[in-house]
């Protein structure tokens, strides 16, 4: 889209879209709409202010000026996209200020039950975007121009997805009452829960997501959905709330799958070039599952332009490239990263049948500033040799017309199988610190010499320099974040067990020889515990908190009165 020469994005004053007033406490309205959703925005082009912020529903959902100017030039394919009709697509962007909406305990109580990779974003936004341009005689510039919006911390794309394709054409012939009826129903909705099938009912039509749990098997895929015998409208099922057509998104760069997941691994920079932000989010957004169930700990963006206020950051030359994989259509990044290691080049979609072309592997060097050809830009050498029989069976699959559901299911098992094959051995190690979780620091050396015996060997046929790629790993952000992870699980437990240890000892005769200061130093440290177990922060069962309670009952009945009333207060 065409972006307003020297001005910047405007925010128009709508109906809904009075000035926001400030961050939402947890018992307002639209506390369960916010489980769901941060706001919906809508994005427009004015011919005097360029792409302008046409409203935010519910109004009192406050966004900063940085914020509001990101969503209104991501919401818009750039000029070098030329989409006609609705495209789809999808970004992300940093918070700015600081988190200001207070979670809600059902917030805390979901992300620990979701695997780590679905958790809610703490510090950026996503927003999921429903763009339109179709020839109109009776606006000046001869199109209509508008973008639906849904900003969300949750990474649900296959679900926002079917809900904008539902609620945008609605809202672009009927505007404001259509957007406040549905922001109504999502606000009914129950919470995303974890292991829960959920119906979500919107505009006359029901849709029935599994929300995926820390509990699931990777292996197995989410369970059968419910009986829906006696609901009417009968509701469309959604097989999954985030993953993507994994085998259609990478088709054109089958033949480098693995090359790929080790750049995802180690952290690499990489720029993805792509024909339309459809294109550029589906497949950044591909690259950064591949590592699943790990969580993509480095930064990403599905669509980024030249106006993003993270421009200059991710394309200074004074010091390394940052670990970003950074989805484009303008070629005008070509020539300002050209310093950078990895560039993917995509060319334009091919129809469904044949496997299309499949691009080849190019020295950096070879980049060229305009007309760059599809390719995969890189000096990067893969530490494992590559798997030649995938690639057969999914051309065996294309040629007996195989449905791309079965072939994506195949390439996600395999990029399963290789992710569990390399962090399985690191699993069992750090697991066999637990008793000592004090002795972790040191840890690497012994971790690379044990892999002799216990090494991914065991689990995946692969062969090649694992040694060479977990000491690469050891420097990147997913080893940090996968650590971080580990660790605090790993500490949660130990309080879970000292809980329970606590709870089945001997009330009296450890009080025999305790000083009162230190009888309630213990009452202070277990209600702290039992507040972090209520929170859903330690995995203790219900039982065990009910011997905490009746404990420290009995305990602060021991002590004199005076220190009674301080510690229960009428």
């Amino acid at each position: 889209m065409d972006q307003g020469s020297g001005a910047g994005p405007h925010r128009a004053r709508g109906r809904l879209g009075a000035p926001s007033c400030g961050a939402r406490a947890p018992g307002a309205p639209w506390a369960r709409f916010s489980a769901w959703l941060e706001c919906v925005c809508v994005v427009t082009f004015d011919l005097e202010l360029g792409q302008a912020l046409e409203l935010v529903y519910p109004s009192d959902f406050q966004l900063t000026d940085k914020e509001k100017s990101s969503i209104c030039y991501l919401s818009f394919p750039d000029s070098h996209s030329g989409c006609l009709g609705d495209t789809q697509f999808c970004f992300r962007i940093r918070q700015c200020g600081g988190q200001r909406r207070p979670w809600h305990t059902d917030d805390r109580r979901c992300d620990s039950g979701a695997p780590v990779s679905l958790q809610r974003e703490p510090a950026h936004y996503f927003g999921y975007v429903y763009f339109r341009q179709v020839k109109d005689s009776s606006v000046k510039r001869g199109y209509f121009q508008k973008s639906l919006v849904l900003v969300s911390r949750l990474p649900f794309v296959r679900l926002f997805q079917a809900l904008l394709s539902l609620v945008a054409p609605e809202y672009f012939d009927k505007l404001a009452p259509c957007l406040e009826a549905v922001c109504n129903e999502i606000d009914q909705w129950p919470a995303p829960v974890p292991g829960q099938t959920l119906n979500l009912p919107v505009m006359g039509v029901v849709l029935q997501v599994y929300i995926p749990s820390s509990a699931d098997k990777p292996e197995s895929g989410p369970p059968k959905q419910c009986s829906h015998k006696n609901l009417l409208p009968a509701p469309v099922v959604l097989t999954s709330v985030h993953e993507l057509d994994l085998f259609r998104c990478f088709r054109p760069v089958l033949a480098h799958v693995q090359l790929l997941w080790e750049l995802m691994l180690l952290g690499e920079p990489l720029l993805v070039l792509a024909p339309s932000p459809a294109v550029s989010s589906e497949m950044v957004l591909a690259l950064t599952s591949c590592l699943q169930p790990l969580k993509f700990c480095c930064d990403y963006r599905p669509y980024f332009t030249v106006h993003d206020s993270e421009f200059k950051e991710f394309t200074t030359r004074t010091q390394a490239p940052p670990s970003v994989v950074l989805g484009v259509t303008n070629p005008f990044f070509i020539k300002t990263l050209q310093h950078w290691p990895h560039v993917l080049r995509i060319g334009e979609p091919k129809m469904p049948g044949d496997l299309p072309k499949q691009i080849k592997l190019k020295k950096p060097s070879r980049l060229k500033t305009l007309d760059t050809k599809p390719g995969l830009y890189t000096a990067h050498t893969t530490y494992l040799h590559r798997d030649k029989a995938l690639l057969r069976r999914l051309l065996r699959g294309l040629q007996k017309k195989r449905p791309s559901d079965v072939q994506t299911a195949l390439l996600r098992q395999h990029l399963l199988e290789l992710t569990q094959g390399f962090i399985i051995p690191l699993e069992h190690y750090m697991a066999s610190l637990m008793p000592l979780p004090k002795s972790i620091t040191p840890w690497k050396d012994d971790f690379l010499r044990s892999l002799e015996r216990s090494g991914p060997q065991l689990t995946c046929l692969l062969k090649g320099d694992w040694l060479g790629l977990y000491r690469r790993f050891f420097k990147s952000p997913h080893f940090d974040g996968w650590y971080r992870q580990r660790h605090k699980e790993m500490a949660q437990k130990l309080e879970a067990l000292h809980l329970e240890a606590i709870c089945e000892a001997n009330l009296e005769i450890w009080m025999q020889d305790k000083s009162e200061v230190e009888v309630v130093d213990l009452v202070l440290k277990l209600r702290e515990r039992l507040v972090r177990a209520q929170g859903h922060q330690l995995p203790v069962k219900e039982a065990t908190l009910k011997r905490a309670r009746l404990y420290i009952e009995t305990v602060v009945g021991s002590l004199p009165k005076d220190l009674q009333v301080v510690l229960c207060p009428p």
